[in-house]
């Protein structure tokens, strides 16, 4: 039986460079470069796509580890210090986005943008980068589901190295990070094909659609997870918080039909439009 794949890329003295933030650190140039591409398209400035990568970052990183600190509680209360020991593990996703939303909110006002035309702009590029960053799960051999069979991997075609790095903790577990990486490539794919068709989305309506898409997959995900986020026990975080935002976005969008007067591939040319 082969070794699991070894997660640090490079050892240079006492500096590890683990493959995860390798990984993480190529979805987000590549979203940067695709977003930014589309902004010029769309008649906004591309600095503005600069600028709130450079401000989101730090935020997601804090509201990532917030959210995941918020269920670990009981555990963080009684080892305080282990709050900030981000290298130890613990981040959450939909903190982090939560939390970028927010920086962009905050930007676009201050900027006199247009909130819903930006998340157009940016959300399907965070689906290609959340598709590549589960690779650095599957590095780190996190972020899988329950045991199953060998047979079972084999019987889904999956190479042999994904099959032998699922390995973990004396048995083959579901490889739910292949799971969700394939749901959001499909995602990014299927929206970016679409999205330039002439009266398909208003402004905010890709958005939208990413919302539902992302929230809809996690949501049967999720539930094959070992390592999920509880509000109760039985009632995981992030299935409750995928309902919530997969109804809301579609509350949202019938709204928005009805009083948005605004196509996406108008653009920018309306920059005060809200």
């Amino acid at each position: 039986m082969m070794a699991a794949l070894n997660p640090i890329a490079l050892q240079l003295g006492g500096l590890s460079i683990h493959w995860y933030g390798i990984i993480i650190a190529s979805g987000v140039l590549l979203a940067v470069y695709l977003s930014s591409q589309e902004a010029k398209r769309r008649n906004v400035n591309e600095d503005h796509i600069l600028n709130l990568i450079l401000w989101s970052l730090p935020f997601t990183l804090i509201g990532a580890r917030l959210y995941y600190v918020a269920f670990k509680w009981p555990y963080y209360a009684a080892h305080p210090s282990e709050i900030i020991a981000i290298w130890h593990g613990g981040i959450a996703i939909y903190g982090g986005l939560i939390a970028a939303v927010l920086v962009f909110i905050v930007y676009t006002r201050v900027q006199w943008l247009s909130i819903w035309l930006i998340l157009d702009i940016v959300s399907p590029t965070v689906m290609i980068a959340q598709a590549i960053g589960r690779w650095g799960n599957f590095m780190n051999q996190e972020a899988f589901g329950a045991v199953t069979s060998k047979a079972f991997l084999e019987g889904i075609h999956l190479p042999s190295f994904i099959i032998q790095q699922m390995f973990i903790d004396g048995a083959y577990r579901q490889p739910t990070f292949l799971y969700e990486s394939f749901w959001n490539l499909v995602g990014f794919a299927l929206i970016m094909s679409i999205r330039h068709h002439q009266h398909w989305f208003k402004q905010g309506e890709i958005f939208l659609s990413y919302v539902m898409w992302y929230s809809f997959g996690r949501f049967f995900i999720e539930g094959m997870r070992t390592d999920s986020l509880y509000v109760i026990p039985g009632l995981r975080a992030s299935q409750l918080l995928s309902v919530i935002l997969f109804i809301s976005a579609i509350a949202i969008w019938v709204y928005r039909r009805r009083h948005n007067n605004l196509w996406y591939l108008d653009g920018n040319e309306l920059k005060y439009a809200n």
